[in-house]
């Protein structure tokens, strides 16, 4: 007896959810709303945001028009822009446009082996920083909610099971917040609400769930992810105790982002692929 496969239309329910960058936009889309109802929909706000999506999606048609040809990227330069209204801080809305040239130019022109080697948004908010200062990153720019933890926490959650990255996720928050306790509870005794209001950052969660998870710039197999995760929670935790530096994750995974090559050559494994 012959069997049909049958397949289901590229529109379907089915293909929507087995493709994981629709539940990263989803993921960060949700906490953008809720960034802008926390802040009354702030018309600057408003307009950066236009101005940051506008300026992706264009870049990415022009990158892809000189290189790949292929013009079904848009989620891609879609999440790059999320991540940029969610981090990025300027003082003159137009250094956005500097932001976006860099996210989505790294992706194109710093490769190795078909890998991106720094995550977009974060080298595009490193870069604008840097390039102007006139940006910056403000880590409790969106308050410690324990609502907002859970939202943001169950989503996230959502999206690294769907890429495969929640062992990652897991080690560098299981890290990085088990060393703050142990020193600022433990041993200097200080009260628990501390820890939970350094723990419970937008920011934070953002870094956790979204920045570190992305596929295409953490290490193929999982012991290397896990090793990349340790370092980076160990670097970060020393900066954020001891240099008061309270942004140290996303400063660290810029300058530890290209140990992921040298991972991918000692722990060997398929790479990731949407």
């Amino acid at each position: 007896m012959n069997t049909k496969t049958i397949e289901l239309p590229k529109n379907s329910l089915l293909s929507l959810l087995s493709d994981a960058r629709h539940f990263q936009i989803l993921f960060l889309g949700s906490f953008l709303l809720m960034v802008l109802f926390a802040n009354d929909f702030p018309k600057e706000f408003l307009f950066q945001i236009g101005l940051t999506f506008t300026s992706c999606i264009i870049f990415q048609l022009v990158f892809i028009h000189f290189t790949t040809k292929n013009y079904t990227s848009w989620k891609s330069a879609f999440i790059t822009s999320l991540g940029l209204c969610l981090l990025l801080k300027v003082d003159v809305f137009y250094w956005v446009i500097l932001a976006s040239l860099i996210a989505i130019g790294s992706k194109f022109l710093i490769k190795y082996k078909g890998k991106h080697v720094f995550n977009p948004a974060n080298v595009g908010v490193i870069g604008t920083i840097v390039f102007t200062h006139h940006a910056w990153i403000s880590p409790g720019q969106w308050g410690s909610n324990v609502v907002y933890l859970f939202i943001i926490g169950s989503l996230g959650f959502l999206v690294i099971k769907k890429v495969a990255r929640i062992d990652i996720a897991l080690t560098f928050i299981a890290t990085f917040g088990g060393l703050l306790f142990i020193r600022n509870i433990l041993y200097l005794g200080w009260p628990i609400d501390f820890w939970t209001h350094q723990m419970t950052n937008g920011t934070l969660m953002l870094f956790t769930f979204f920045m570190i998870t992305d596929p295409m710039t953490t290490p193929n197999n999982k012991k290397g992810r896990i090793v990349f995760a340790l370092i980076l929670a160990i670097i970060a935790f020393y900066l954020t105790t001891f240099n008061h530096f309270y942004a140290a994750p996303v400063w660290v995974l810029i300058f530890l982002s290209p140990l992921t090559i040298v991972f991918d050559k000692i722990w060997k494994n398929k790479k990731y692929c949407w």
